[in-house]
């Protein structure tokens, strides 16, 4: 598979321009990971941290349902890989998990998330609330913070990618 990204259009409606820059930094992160093996995408960045590839990947599929179908439309979803006794289970990788798994995830959360939003308005207001703010969030919020979020992951997973077989871009 070859990951084509779409620069978002520099004349477009605040939604569309929201809804293209949250597309092009998906495509960003599966893009970083193409054509690697599933070891080379378990690979930490170096110790002690535990960041790879497809930890990053399995973490945004956690961030997209927190987000989306938990906080937005007030799903009371389980988390996938994550738990109270292990919060970072998203990291926690062992040689029995796989590329193939984690990116079908992350693309159902993908999908659950466009769903979510359909025909909600940016100025929406979520149905759950902040856990410090105690006030709900908009829309336009979310696609702010997720924005946010997968540019910085991003940027980790350039340093990453670099780090396994050289490749570098944007």
């Amino acid at each position: 598979m070859t990951i084509e990204r779409t620069e978002p259009a520099q004349n477009a409606s605040e939604r569309d321009m929201l809804e293209g820059w949250l597309e092009y930094h998906r495509d960003t992160l599966a893009w970083k990971c193409e054509g690697l093996s599933d070891e080379q995408l378990r690979t930490a960045a170096v110790p002690p941290s535990e960041l790879s590839l497809m930890g990053l990947v399995r973490h945004m599929a956690e961030v997209e349902r927190g987000w989306f179908r938990d906080v937005l439309v007030g799903e009371e979803s389980a988390p996938i890989y994550f738990s109270d006794a292990d919060p970072d289970g998203e990291f926690h990788l062992t040689e029995a998990d796989t590329w193939k798994e984690a990116y079908e995830t992350w693309q159902g959360e993908i999908a659950a998330a466009r769903r979510c939003a359909e025909g909600v308005g940016l100025d929406t207001l979520s149905v759950r609330k902040g856990r410090t703010t105690k006030e709900p969030f908009t829309l336009r919020w979310i696609y702010t913070h997720m924005i946010e979020e997968y540019a910085r992951h991003n940027g980790h997973a350039d340093l990453l990618r670099e780090r396994i077989d050289g490749a570098t871009g944007e």
